[in-house]
């Protein structure tokens, strides 16, 4: 990547920001998180305090901004389902207000920005796999609109941005991810499935287990951020990041069965309004604009996420 003085993370205590952070201050950077810490966590953080290259910043994005930074990378939102359902117009505002004011800040000071969208705005896809030309199938009436509708309406922030201005802001749909530093009570289905294992519970299967999951390791995601950060020539359309390999959820607790040397128990719950049935990224535009592939496949990711969620039990 290139040298930059000076790079912003929001969300930065979160679980893609921490990871993101760490990498950047590997690269030499100096890196501000910005958090609130609303669903970000001071452990995922505590590693990075003793870098002299590293800051925090506590406030929260609905606020003004005022600092000077080379690149902001734009990730505050609660991400997972019963985070962002919990707090309807929190969700809403933090990523509508915290993306205009992002994109303020960035033209007053002529900043880079990465803006972390997310595969939400295909809603529960008619297409498959999803391309970044598909529209989406989103109720903007349903108990995640809040998230998937916020972030859809960020993406329309960028692109006017871009539009009337020539802000350099790249947008980026995020795939489910996965790997140390995810809050072990974050309710998405890794965390879950891992953390009942671990504790050797029921694993609860919303749904029949059948729907599928593209499930990317957060090495590789952060890998994909850092590289549209930087690559030349840029033409603002947004890129998919996430591992194309398709796995239901039955799947993925045989998976973690193989690795624990268990046999778990399941429960069955009916699947949650607007729950998607199929997750796959087309990464074609990825790999042709970034030469991005993910490089670590389930079973190593999950064995790596495993190691680092026994702590929790």
């Amino acid at each position: 990547m290139k040298r930059t003085t000076s790079v912003m993370v929001t969300g930065g205590a979160g679980f893609l920001g921490s990871n993101l952070c760490k990498r950047l201050l590997e690269f030499g950077n100096t890196v501000y998180c910005f958090d609130n810490f609303n669903t970000g966590r001071h452990v995922n953080i505590a590693p990075l305090r003793n870098n002299k290259n590293f800051h925090i910043i506590e406030d929260d994005i609905r606020n003004t901004l005022n600092i000077k930074v080379d690149q902001i990378y734009h990730l505050a939102s609660p991400a997972s389902p019963p985070k962002y359902m919990a707090d309807p117009i929190y969700t809403l505002e933090t990523n509508i207000i915290g993306t205009s004011n992002i994109c303020k800040l960035a033209r007053k000071i002529n900043a880079q920005v990465l803006l972390a969208s997310t595969s939400e705005v295909y809603g529960n896809p008619l297409q498959h796999p999803q391309n970044e030309k598909y529209w989406g199938n989103v109720n903007q009436f349903g108990p995640r609109a809040c998230y998937d509708e916020a972030k859809r309406v960020s993406e329309t922030y960028a692109f006017e941005y871009r539009q009337l201005y020539g802000l350099d802001i790249r947008v980026v749909r995020i795939f489910n991810t996965y790997g140390p530093h995810m809050d072990p009570a974050d309710g998405r289905v890794i965390s879950n499935f891992c953390m009942q294992a671990l504790s050797g519970k029921p694993l609860t299967i919303y749904g029949d287990g059948t729907q599928t999951r593209s499930f990317c390791y957060v090495d590789d995601l952060i890998d994909g951020f850092i590289r549209l950060m930087n690559v030349e020539n840029f033409d603002g359309l947004p890129v998919n990041l996430g591992n194309p390999n398709e796995f239901s959820l039955i799947n993925l607790i045989e998976q973690i069965e193989e690795l624990l040397k268990i046999k778990v128990t399941t429960t069955y719950k009916p699947l949650p309004c607007d729950d998607p049935i199929k997750r796959k990224p087309d990464i074609k535009r990825a790999e042709e604009l970034l030469n991005w592939t993910p490089k670590i496949q389930l079973k190593n990711g999950l064995q790596r996420t495993l190691k680092y969620l026994e702590d929790y039990i």
